[in-house]
């Protein structure tokens, strides 16, 4: 499969100058019909955020697709094309590369998961989220609620998180200085705008445009490894190929959606070769395909991901936070925790069916689940 696979792993030359017209052509089209519409009819022009910010995902699939070095097959050609997206995207082209490339050295391992700077494509299991303090499992909890995961955070991460190498260690000094060098690109861009334009119609058009792309990024990026039926391994069962096939999403969309997201749901096959262009993804899929089909992930399951937040070892599964017996206090609210509870309150001598009962007034251990 990955032999399969490799046979897309060289990109087209004409194909990929094709696609910097279609990709930063419609999006700066959409910046400048927003621009003259916003002293004539401002609401139009913010309304047109909505398909503008969705036109910059495929700006920032082609600067992924250069941080593989997959775009071009000069490295030069893939670093220039690549920084000028993210004068777009707000994101440093070589630092988020590099922190990228760590992603695909090993992805959906318990046993070697990146630190707590990524809640999008990590998680706690079962097991270590019932074993941590009260409060840390309030802000665990808290960080992952959809409302904050999905609507709060992106625009914050893009905006300003990237802003400074937060999670940059410090030996890598190319990288830290490319998050500098992109913030003065980006202020001696928008400084001319706004000496041009002013700064109001700069700040309507640009600030809604990234808020809109943030969530619809972030969103795609949660659903690749957090999904009902994604396989997460310990070190000694994950396997390269299966963690491709089964640990990342193949997010079927109409073949309008695959264009503007840069078939970016191909995720599966990104994997299983990361030097397949995104324009060559489709046929990869197909070919892969026709030796180990993978089930589709929908719209509608893609959405309801964005609650699965825990991995139960039991049940070798993803799940949501209620599912693991924990209502955010504490206390158990059903499912799995429920059963345990129940079990609790018989070994006590009590009736499952009684007036509630805590574990610590019960003083009865209840073992640890078991890693799967």
């Amino acid at each position: 499969m990955r032999r399969a696979a490799a046979a897309f792993a060289r990109p087209q030359p004409w194909r990929s100058v094709g696609q910097l017209f279609t990709a930063f052509g419609p999006f700066l089209v959409g910046c400048a019909v927003m621009y003259l519409l916003m002293p004539r009819c401002s609401w139009l022009a913010l309304a047109l955020a909505v398909p503008t910010g969705a036109l910059l995902l495929r700006v920032f699939v082609i600067q992924h697709d250069c941080g593989h070095g997959s775009f071009f097959s000069s490295r030069r050609a893939n670093r220039i094309v690549g920084w000028l997206c993210s004068l777009c995207t707000f994101t440093p082209y070589r630092n988020w590369a590099r922190q990228h490339a760590q992603h695909h050295a090993r992805w959906n391992d318990l046993d070697r998961r990146q630190g707590g700077a990524d809640i999008y494509s990590a998680c706690l299991t079962v097991r270590e989220y019932r074993a941590l303090p009260r409060r840390r499992r309030l802000i665990y909890r808290l960080a992952r609620h959809p409302a904050i995961a999905h609507l709060l955070l992106p625009p914050f991460i893009f905006l300003l998180l990237y802003r400074v190498p937060f999670d940059t260690p410090r030996a890598w000094a190319a990288e830290r200085r490319s998050v500098h060098f992109t913030n003065a690109a980006l202020v001696s861009l928008f400084a001319g705008l706004v000496l041009l334009l002013g700064w109001q119609p700069v700040l309507l058009v640009h600030l809604p445009v990234m808020i809109v792309a943030s969530i619809l990024g972030v969103w795609l990026f949660a659903l690749q490894h957090r999904f009902e039926t994604a396989r997460w391994a310990t070190g000694d069962d994950w396997r390269f190929v299966e963690a491709s096939l089964a640990g990342s999403s193949w997010l079927r969309l109409p073949r309008s959606l695959h264009w503007l997201t840069g078939n970016i749901g191909y995720h599966h096959i990104h994997h299983l070769d990361p030097r397949v262009p995104n324009y060559r993804l489709r046929s990869a899929h197909d070919a892969v395909g026709a030796l180990n089909a993978v089930p589709p992930l929908s719209v509608r399951g893609g959405l309801a991901a964005i609650v699965l937040t825990l991995w139960d070892e039991e049940r070798g599964r993803l799940v949501r936070f209620r599912d693991a017996g924990d209502s955010g206090t504490g206390q158990s609210t059903g499912g799995c925790g429920a059963i345990r509870d129940a079990v609790v309150a018989k070994a006590a001598g009590l009736s499952a069916a009684g007036p509630s009962t805590s574990r610590r007034d019960l003083h009865v251990s209840v073992p640890p689940l078991r890693l799967a």
